[in-house]
């Protein structure tokens, strides 16, 4: 490690250090209930229950509970753990923060007890959304939410193969066994770095450009998250156009009735895993100012030679009620990292060792520092406003060998590829609420300004073999220089009418202009056969592009029963062409200069069926049709190498049609509905996908499949838990696809072909003991050599294999 990096993670650990006393003044909430036994130890999994609201909440693994969006007056509430009396507790709540503290006695006798079941949480954790949260309207709309105090996974690796296994749909990317960048598509559509949904982080874009660059470098840490909401493709007309939905990372609140409240994870792992995790919340000021800080650090080794990695991240939230209608909050968020990248693999290669590696030379480095500023004033209890101010400023640096795998590395001059990314916008929301004859309906209107610049440079760096992030000829380099501007401005509506008890409606429109602007240089270069330059020209470029359009987008749900509800959703889709579209110069990928933006429409039609405490089950069918879509196919030179290699373009139009299915089931039923008893559930989550090329004139791709679209995914898995004691395994089944347009099985490059069918399953336990819980988690348990994707550039070209069998051990202290 440089000593330049080195001097960076020390500036930041200092720069947390000097932050943590301000953030000693920071709230938000409504209800914090901490809840402990008899002996002041914090009980997790306690129920507690709004008797006249029928809601349920269930406390998190240090005891915790947040009761939000929840009305003016008198409420009862109902705490129920197996082994304790039921305790019951009157309050009046006036709409100010309010800090509940509950003690639960020793059960010593036969009590009568009530159960009151919940319409928000059936027994298995809140799943999705509600028809009204955090100033968004998702009545109608498929809608899926990951509450991390509910799983059970390996979260100090951010596997995402373990925590959204219960989300259908989602093909998953697996780059690095530390879960430094997240790669998630859902019904069909591409992972690479979730750039196919609109990322965000508190309600606030977090990737690189939201629509010029939406690639995410950056990714939470699972352990400083309260969970993880996904709308899918209708989501278009609140939050952008993106065809894949939207993706919220909500992070958690620090204490309401203390100073300060720490958490403190270690891990240790294979191959030289290490996560340190540190976060202290509380309130402070008269209870006026909530705060909630971490600090992570990890590093490893990597499964394969030249992989090892380490990895810096905070954040620092503060809130300030200022008064009973005015709320205001700011966010800081850093992380840096530095990965040596161990490139990819042939077929040859992958079958008989997929632990090799062949590129020694090959690094990337990020930096992300991200700021917020939110404001939510109440002007009545019906209108509410809420205004997001962000700001992003951030670069990524990708240095090394980018030839095809099948090349050797000669030692040459590298390649760098860099991004610096600086970003500012503003999001405004207007929710309110209003009668309509005999019917409550709920208005939502909205604008959104934002401005990026993108500067993406690429030539020739040193020779050596360590992460020197410099350029040998940085005011003329041997392949581009460019800087990308992007405007957007939107106003959106969206109004649900109760059109009767059971029954909503909520259409709504979104208007788009979007100027994306580029400026700069790329070269051309011709070599003869013994790789002497003979001819070098400067191509100078200017262009600018702007785009004004609406959409417009309508959805239902209808309440059949209490356990039985329909919904579905048409809402259309625009994707404009992104900055790495317009120049990039990679010898295994060649842009058409024409590419323009994709257009198109997702449908959902589904229903969903539960029974409290018992099952619950969701089946929907959708159809994502693409015009023009951007895809990859395989080509050659027409000359006398006739070398392989990607073209990337507006191929054809697409359609992705197919169904997803949800359950789960309380096998404890059987036996009756009992607190005391053993907890055991099963679930199955499965989707098929049939994504076809449509409406070409090139025969190579009509009818042909499109690219990293398993028909078939299956995962599955069971999870138990008795007293302190919990447990899960999970099983998941991808079938076989392809990874170019011209469904190619082998080529020499590596780049294109099959990703063969694969299984993984995983295991994970803990036990908790007081204050502390010891975790422990076994990742790909039979150790099944697989891949999920083949890289044409980072972290590759070739194959990148996943890790094999892996042990993690956590434990984690609450003081």
């Amino acid at each position: 490690m440089s000593k330049k990096h080195l001097y960076v993670k020390w500036m930041w650990l200092g720069y947390m250090v000097c932050l943590f006393p301000i953030s000693l003044m920071a709230y938000d909430g409504d209800i914090k209930v901490w809840i402990k036994d008899e002996r002041g130890v914090p009980l997790p999994g306690v129920s507690v229950i709004l008797e006249q609201q029928q809601l349920q909440f269930i406390s998190d693994s240090f005891g915790y509970c947040r009761i939000d969006q929840l009305e003016e007056g008198k409420h009862r509430m109902l705490f129920q753990y197996p082994g304790k009396k039921t305790h019951r507790l009157e309050m009046e709540y006036e709409g100010k923060q309010l800090v509940v503290e509950v003690v639960l006695q020793e059960l010593t006798a036969e009590t009568n007890t009530v159960y009151v079941y919940s319409k928000r949480d059936n027994g298995f954790g809140k799943t999705s959304m509600g028809a009204i949260e955090q100033f968004g309207i998702y009545e109608g709309k498929k809608t899926e939410v990951i509450e991390l105090s509910q799983v059970m996974a390996n979260i100090a690796t951010n596997n995402a193969r373990q925590v959204y296994a219960k989300i259908t749909g989602l093909n998953i990317w697996e780059s690095d066994g530390a879960g430094l960048q997240l790669g998630i598509g859902g019904r069909g559509l591409s992972p690479n770095r979730t750039a196919n949904f609109n990322v965000r982080q508190n309600g606030y874009d977090i990737s690189a450009d939201a629509l010029g660059y939406p690639e995410s470098y950056y990714t939470p840490p699972l352990e400083s998250l309260d969970r993880i909401e996904l709308v899918r493709g209708a989501a278009s007309l609140q939050y952008g156009t993106q065809f894949g939905g939207m993706l919220n990372f909500r992070f958690k609140k620090g204490a309401t009735d203390r100073k300060a409240d720490i958490v403190s994870r270690q891990t240790v792992g294979s191959w030289g895993f290490l996560n340190s995790f540190n976060s202290v919340g509380g309130t402070v000021a008269q209870g006026k100012l909530n705060y909630y800080t971490f600090l992570q650090y990890k590093k490893g080794d990597g499964f394969r030679p030249y992989s090892g990695f380490n990895a810096i991240n905070g954040f620092l939230s503060m809130n300030y009620q200022v008064n009973t209608r005015l709320k205001m909050g700011v966010e800081i968020t850093k992380m840096n990292y530095l990965a040596q990248q161990p490139g990819g693999l042939t077929d040859r290669n992958f079958a008989q060792n997929p632990r090799q590696s062949f590129r020694e030379r090959n690094w990337f480095e990020v930096d992300w520092n991200m700021a917020s500023l939110c404001f939510t004033y109440k002007f009545s209890e019906h209108t509410q406003l809420n205004s997001r101010n962000f700001g992003l400023l951030a670069h990524r640096n990708a240095l090394g060998n980018l030839e095809r795998i099948h090349v050797a590395d000669f030692g040459k001059n590298r390649t760098l590829i860099s991004g610096h990314f600086k970003n500012i916008g503003n999001e405004t929301r207007l929710l309110h609420k209003y009668q309509l004859g005999d019917y409550k309906q709920a208005l939502l209107v909205g604008t959104r300004v934002y401005n990026g610049v993108t500067t993406a440079r690429q030539g020739d760096a040193n020779a050596s073999s360590g992460p020197d992030f410099y350029y040998l000829n940085p005011h003329r380099l041997e392949n581009s220089d460019y800087a990308f501007r992007n405007q957007n401005i939107s106003v959106f509506a969206e109004n649900m009418f109760t059109i009767a008890p059971q029954w909503t409606l909520t259409p709504g429109l979104r208007f788009e202009h979007i100027g994306t602007f580029a400026e700069g240089y790329y070269m051309q270069r011709v070599f003869d056969g013994a790789g002497n330059m003979i001819v070098e020209h400067k191509n100078d470029e200017s262009m600018g592009r702007n785009r004004d359009f609406l959409i417009a987008g309508i959805g239902t749900n209808y309440v059949v029963n209490q356990g039985f509800s329909v919904y579905a959703n048409i809402s259309q889709n625009y994707r404009a062409i992104n900055f790495s579209d317009i120049r990039v110069e990679n010898p295994n990928l060649r842009v058409d200069p024409h590419i323009k933006d994709e257009t198109g429409y997702t449908a959902d039609l589904g229903f969903k069926a539960q029974r409290d405490h018992v099952f619950r089950v969701e089946f929907t069918a959708f159809t994502v049709k693409y015009n023009d879509k951007i895809g990859q196919i395989l080509r050659a030179d027409q000359g006398p190498l006739y070398l392989d290699y990607r073209f990337r373009g507006n191929i054809s139009d697409a359609r992705n049609r197919g169904v997803e299915f949800f359950g789960e089931w309380n096998v404890m039923s059987l036996f009756g509905h009992s607190q005391t008893a053993p907890q055991w559930t099963f679930f199955v989550n499965g989707a098929y996908v049939d994504a076809r090329y449509i409406n070409t004139q090139d025969n190579s791709i009509l009818n042909r499949k499109v690219e990293m679209v398993p028909p078939l995914m299956l995962r599955t898995g069971t999870h138990f838990a008795y007293q302190s004691f919990r447990m899960s395994m999970q099983f998941a089944h991808m079938a076989t696809h392809f990874s170019d347009a011209t469904n190619a099985v082998l080529t020499s490059t590596a780049v294109e072909g099959q990703i063969p069918a694969y299984q993984v399953a995983d295991l994970s336990m803990s036990y908790q003991y007081k204050r502390y819980r010891l975790e422990a988690s076994v990742n790909n348990l039979f150790n099944r050599m697989y891949f999920t994707r083949r890289a044409e550039g980072y972290p590759g070209p070739g194959i990148i294999p996943s890790d094999g069998r892996g042990v993690f051990l956590t434990l984690v202290g609450h003081f």
